[in-house]
Parts: structure tokens; sequence; C-alpha cells
């Protein structure tokens, strides 16, 4: 679920900008080495290779279609180009002495697959009582005594630090930027960027007898995909990355750890992370032991891909940790989707229908209310778009739904089914309709990004492909100018966008 929250959330920034006209490039991939992972193939009785190979084929790129997702390139960290390209890295930075061999004694959390530092190193309590556990995430740890190599981290504290204060938005939102600062603040040691304890990870590529550390290649992934180390014109025409989007428990990693190798490379830093939050059922973080979880092809399966895209992006707010419910997804989608923005759709290609035989008139004389639609629409779409470059796809819906509530509004007042009994002569009727389908061509190409199904419909009922051209090419910038769905076209009733479910209950 949580893998599914960054996953869509990107997509409906990537699907925004590419609505922009924008040159778009989305990755999303798996990292598959690490002692954890080695454990549980051990467990299952298969290889580390087989057990990536099967979740990675029965879970993770099927996710990708339930949700809808359009992601330009899936990374694997067990892929040769990934496996080249993190060798070359390290190379590099083993040559300019950025590296050195040393030993590691203390507390390690298969589990985070991360060295924790003495003062984040507390007893357990309750089940956990007997071990020591992490006070960052709470994982169980084991002490190990190893030789490794070490990146010289700590060389990087002040120039992190200046960073930081350089580049402000670097780390958002603002509460992964203060606890980034906090941690660097507090002193980094060197890290340890190997294991020679066991064999699942990529070779150092000095010293095969070590694997590399999985954190130290994994956040290379973003990198080797675009050519790191294998396509060097590829790459210098790519990075750096405008933005990365975690989870806010590996924000740390990505703040840290991943600026100060590039620094050491002498690369260009992304311009961004942004840490969202965790997703709460009844106000806990889900998780197997509290037997909480909810996976996403159940809400699927239910709601279909459309609304719960629409529902993490309009519910939560990306960046804090936001609480979700089978009721509240329940009630969101009869009310939003269905009855809000569904039968408005509806309704309006109804009418047309019944009023102008399915075919769009010319619009009359513009009225203070039809007026005020257009500026509801152009304020919004101004507001959804800045709302996008600030990371904040909830505040964007937000934006676009004033559109929604203002034709519902604007429809009850102006009456057209009064018009059309009281004043059938006048030219009354068709302004009415013709602004309400107008709203609707802009809502079409404002949702695209989020519910693309349910806008293909639209867009298809407003007759506009054969007007105005594929949905995917429509602009932004240009979506609010008014009167571009040309009299004569042909509007016909969608299929119910969002048909209403009787019962959304979690088995």
């Amino acid at each position: 679920m949580g893998h599914g929250y960054t996953t869509v959330m990107g997509d409906i920034i990537t699907r925004w900008h590419r609505q922009r006209g924008e040159n778009v490039w989305y990755l999303t991939g798996t990292d598959e080495h690490g002692q954890k992972v080695l454990r549980k193939a051990e467990d299952n009785g298969v290889s580390p290779q087989e057990w990536v190979d099967k979740l990675v084929e029965d879970e993770w790129k099927p996710l990708l279609a339930t949700l809808d997702i359009a992601n330009d390139d899936f990374i694997r960290t067990t892929e040769k180009r990934h496996e080249d390209g993190s060798k070359a890295f390290w190379q590099d930075l083993f040559d300019r002495d950025a590296v050195y061999k040393g030993s590691f004694e203390g507390y390690y959390s298969v589990g985070a697959e991360e060295f924790i530092a003495e003062d984040d190193v507390v007893d357990g309590e309750g089940d956990d009582e007997g071990f020591k556990v992490s006070k960052i995430d709470g994982t169980r740890l084991e002490f190990q005594t190893e030789e490794n190599y070490f990146f010289r981290l700590s060389d990087y504290q002040q120039k992190l630090l200046d960073f930081y204060e350089a580049n402000p938005t670097f780390i958002q939102p603002e509460s992964a930027r203060n606890e980034a600062i906090s941690f660097v603040s507090r002193g980094l040691r060197d890290l340890s960027i190997s294991r020679s304890t066991f064999d699942w990870g990529i070779d150092v590529p000095w010293d095969d007898k070590h694997v590399m550390y999985v954190w130290i290649e994994a956040l290379l992934n973003y990198a080797t995909a675009v050519g790191y180390g294998t396509e060097q014109k590829r790459f210098d025409e790519v990075w750096p990355a405008n933005i990365h989007l975690v989870g806010k428990d590996i924000a740390r990693f990505h703040a840290v750890i991943w600026p100060a190798m590039l620094m050491a490379a002498g690369q260009p830093v992304p311009h961004q992370v942004f840490a969202h939050g965790w997703i709460l059922v009844g106000g806990q973080k889900m998780s197997k032991s509290k037997a909480n979880g909810i996976r996403p092809d159940e809400i699927v399966d239910t709601f279909g891909s459309d609304a719960y895209r629409y529902y993490f992006a309009r519910a939560l707010t990306f960046g804090s940790d936001g609480s979700i419910s089978w009721e509240d997804m329940h009630a969101r989608y009869h009310a939003e989707l269905a009855n809000g923005f569904g039968n408005l759709a509806s309704r309006v290609a109804a009418m047309i229908g019944k009023y102008f035989d399915g075919t769009l008139p010319a619009a009359g004389t513009t009225t203070v209310a039809d007026q005020m639609v257009v500026d509801v629409v152009s304020k919004a779409v101004a507001e959804a778009d800045a709302a996008i470059d600030a990371v904040a796809p909830q505040d964007a819906l937000t934006a676009v739904w004033r559109i929604v509530d203002e034709l519902n509004g604007y429809i009850t007042e102006q009456a057209p089914w009064k018009v059309a009994k009281d004043d059938p002569d006048s030219d009354r009727l068709a302004t009415i309709l013709t602004t309400a389908a107008e709203g609707l061509r802009v809502l079409a190409v404002l949702l695209n990004p989020v519910i693309p199904k349910a806008s293909a419909v639209l867009w298809d009922s407003l007759g506009a492909e054969s007007a105005l051209g594929a949905l995917a090419d429509q602009r932004i910038d240009g979506v609010a100018a008014w009167g571009q769905l040309p009299t004569g076209s042909t509007i016909t009733k969608p299929s119910s966008l969002f048909p209403r479910i009787e019962a959304a209950v979690a088995e």
C-alpha cells in the first residue's frame, strides 16, 4: 500500500507535467539486494534471485497495471545495467580516495538494512523484551563485527549543511528538512559501504570478497537507470532528477547519504527529495502484526483504479501521515465522484440530448452567472497548476473540485429545464448548456492525470476527440480559454463514470 501510494502520486504529478507538454521521464522499480532479502529467500527454500524474480513478476509489476501507472522505466537492482553502473560509481570514488578499509562493530537493523548509532539503540519492550531495538523505527537489532570498506561521509557534514541552506526546498516537506538538518548537525560518521559476511549483493569492484552495502548501491538506481557508467550521453542529457518521491522512513538515506555520494563523485545533486507520510488505518501504521493492512487490489476491485487514484490524492495531505478507512472511501466515492462529478457529466449530456438532439448549440448572450463560471474555472486552473509545482496534489484537486461544485450550483440556479419550459424560443437554454459543456471539457483535461479512464470517457462523450484532438495533447496552460468546443459537436450521454456501489466492506 505504501509503495502504491508513492507510485500513484508520482504518476499523477508525471501525467500533469506531460499534460503541460513537458518532456518527462518517470522511473520506478525494485531494490533487491541485502541481508533481509537473503534471509527471506532462505526461509522460503529458494535462491535470492528466484525469490526476487517471483516478487517482481507476481507482486510489483502487476501492481503498476492495477493502479494504471504510466511509468517510462522499471529498474531492478539485479539488472546488469545497474550492476555495471554501481561498480563504475564506487570504483570512481575509490580512485578519488573517498573510500577506505576498516572494521565495524556495532548494532545493525536487518529489517531496515541500516547500521544504527549508539544513541539510537534502546532496550526493547513487550514482544521485543530482551532485544536491542532501533529508536528510529523500532526494528530489532543485531550486534555485528565485520571488516568493511567505508565512505568518508564525515567529510560532508558542513558541505551538506551549506547545501541545505543554499537550497531550502531540496528536502520537503519542512518536517523532513528539519529532521535531516538535525541529523547532520549531530555529526556524521563514516559509512560502511560493504558487507563481507554474506554474498547476496553486487561485488565491490576492487575486492570481490565484499559485496556493496544495499543502500549505497540501491540509491544509485536513479542514476544507473539513465545511463550512469553505461550510456554517458544519455546520462548527461537527463541527469539530475527533478524530484525523488520517497516514504519518510527512508528520507534520511536520500537527503543525507545520496547527496554526499554525488558530491564525492562530482555529480549534480537532484533538485528535490520529497518525503510523504505513513498511511494509517484506525490511527495506526499498517503492519502484518496488527492485521490492519489493506491491499491496493482490494480497493481497486471494489471502487476501480480511478477512484483509488482520486481517493489517495484527495483525502490525504501528501507529506503528512494520513488515515484511511473503507467508510471514508465509500462516502467520498459517492459524494464526490458518483454524485458530484459523474452525475454532472450525465445531466449535462442528457439535457443537450433532450433539448438539442445531442448537438452542441451556439451560445447566446453571456450573463453575470455565466461569466462567474468562466472566472472560477480560470482561477482554479491556475491554482491547481501551482499546487502541482508545490507537490501538493491534494490542493490541486481541491481547486479542480471548485469547478465541479460551481457547475453543479450553476445548473441548479439556472434551472435549464425550467428555461426550456418557460422560454423555449430564447437562446438562454443554449448558453447555459454550452457553458456547462465547456466546464466539462476543462474538467476532462484537468482530471486526466488523476482519473484517466473516466476522463477519456468524458472527452469522448463531448465529441472533443474529433474537434480538438487527443485528450493527452490538450495543454494545461490553454485549457481555460473559453469556447473551444465548436458549435455542432455531437454530445452523447456517457456510460456511468462512477456507478453507485451499494456495499463496500473489507473482508
